[in-house]
């Protein structure tokens, strides 16, 4: 039975996915504004800390005043009188203490992500997580306790890292070897320093835009600074097992028709260290001159070819590939970024199926100068004005006591560091009582990087 069909039977039943969303930020109205329009799927509530933005989210897709309640932080949300009405409540524990399935994390916010997702397993809900950010940074652990207690952990269809794991195992299973997989990005090496104050002066809106109020400048400045991206193929490796290449990301501007050509082992003329491996392509030259088949927003993997009849089939299609045949490509020009997320709601709670999760510890993200820091300085994390996150092997990071960004945000710099130098632990200052901080060491102390000679 299909996806589709299962949950056309779910509403037949009157036996939806009963749902709560922590966080109504931009991921997650998309997909309550597609949830509106999914047949076997039931908003149960949402919990913002805003609430007056939750009640905006909630009307500007569709939701009258009479389909929402609200519950403070003392409230119950299963209330019989509120089963059929969308909850809204700024304390995201009583949300996930109610009668529902699948807990969406889309926060955005590592230490927020940790205690939501490690409470919600303990109460034997499923997670689905939107926050990249505490995947990147305790993916394995939280993936692990699932487990233990019998739910599915998940990262979030829509988002690249999920969809690209599909395409790896896609390829897998038909029989080729993954060589590299990833995605396009907007990338100069300029943008690793951006900060909030001149991240608008790239992205090129205009007044008119930001004056919405829509628009996160730290956020944003995540996307640019390639702390994103490096967040993302982390999650990718962990969930996939692609080691990172020694150096990184090396971010090269590559078009679709190329991807072959170039995304393939040293030895055979591409610029990886090795195969089965991860890399993010800019759209543009570094002269900024433009790539008329750049892959912006779309996905990738690169494969080889490994059988003689699959070379005489590409050779006879218009396939993309490399001048050899042995290489080739596949590739997805688009994300639907929260638009998306039904793929995973349908699949953890009808088939128990995460799409993707932290099976391996083979990359992290560590925090990287932007500037000169002094002793004293406080770090402000992802996307902001003192640090930006790089791909690392897992190796590498544990044996260097790298910082990672998950954790460097409200920091205290115990000396100074020069620009472009990764922190280490003993650098920093750090709330230690964080449940963040507290199950990073658990991952490190307990789990085996994955290593790649």
């Amino acid at each position: 039975m299909s996806l589709y069909q299962s949950l056309q039977q779910r509403e037949a039943t009157n036996s939806p996915i009963r749902i709560g969303v922590i966080g109504a930020g931009t991921f997650g109205s998309m997909f309550l504004a597609q949830a509106k329009r999914t047949p076997g799927m039931r908003l149960v509530g949402i919990a913002e800390l805003d609430l007056a933005k939750a009640t905006q989210t909630c009307q500007e897709i569709g939701f009258p005043e009479e389909a929402i309640a609200y519950e403070n932080s003392a409230g119950a949300i299963n209330d019989s009188a509120n089963k059929r009405k969308i909850v809204l409540t700024d304390n995201p524990e009583a949300l996930i203490k109610a009668e529902l399935d699948v807990i969406v994390e889309s926060t955005g916010v590592a230490e927020a992500g940790a205690y939501h997702a490690w409470t919600a397993i303990e109460y034997g809900k499923h997670i689905v997580m939107v926050n990249i950010e505490a995947d990147a940074l305790l993916g394995q652990v939280l993936n692990k306790r699932a487990r233990e207690k019998g739910v599915v952990y998940s990262l979030a269809y829509g988002d690249q890292p999920a969809i690209i794991e599909e395409m790896v195992d896609w390829a897998r299973t038909i029989g080729v070897e993954v060589v590299c997989a990833g995605k396009g990005t907007h990338y100069q090496p300029k943008y690793h320093y951006s900060t909030p104050e001149t991240v608008w002066d790239y992205f090129g809106f205009s007044e008119e835009q930001l004056s919405s109020g829509r628009y996160n400048a730290k956020m944003y400045n995540s996307f640019l600074d390639g702390t994103k991206s490096a967040i993302e193929m982390c999650a990718l490796s962990n969930a996939s097992g692609l080691v990172p290449q020694k150096n990184g990301l090396q971010f090269p501007p590559v078009g679709v028709r190329n991807l072959a050509n170039v995304l393939k082992p040293m030895n055979d003329g591409g610029i990886l260290e090795h195969s089965g491996t991860v890399e993010v392509v800019a759209s543009e030259q570094r002269d900024g001159s433009p790539i008329n088949d750049h892959l912006r927003w779309g996905v990738y993997v690169v494969f080889r070819v490994m059988t003689n009849h699959m070379r005489r089939f590409l050779s006879t299609h218009d396939f993309v590939k490399d001048t050899s045949g042995q290489y080739a490509a596949a590739f997805r020009p688009y994300h639907l970024i929260g638009l998306e997320l039904g793929m995973s709601i349908a699949k953890v709670a009808l088939r128990g199926e995460a799409t993707g999760s932290a099976n391996f510890f083979a990359a992290d993200v560590p925090s990287v100068a932007k500037k000169d820091l002094k002793k004293g300085d406080i770090l402000d994390g992802e996307g902001g004005y003192t640090v930006y996150g790089r791909l690392v092997r897992a190796d590498e990071s544990v044996a260097g006591s790298y910082l990672p960004i998950g954790l460097s945000r409200g920091a205290k710099l115990l000396r100074p560091v020069r620009q472009d130098s990764i922190l280490t632990y003993q650098d920093v200052e750090l709330d230690r009582s964080q449940l963040s901080y507290e199950l990073r060491k658990t991952l490190e102390d307990d789990s085996k990087p994955l290593i790649k000679n």
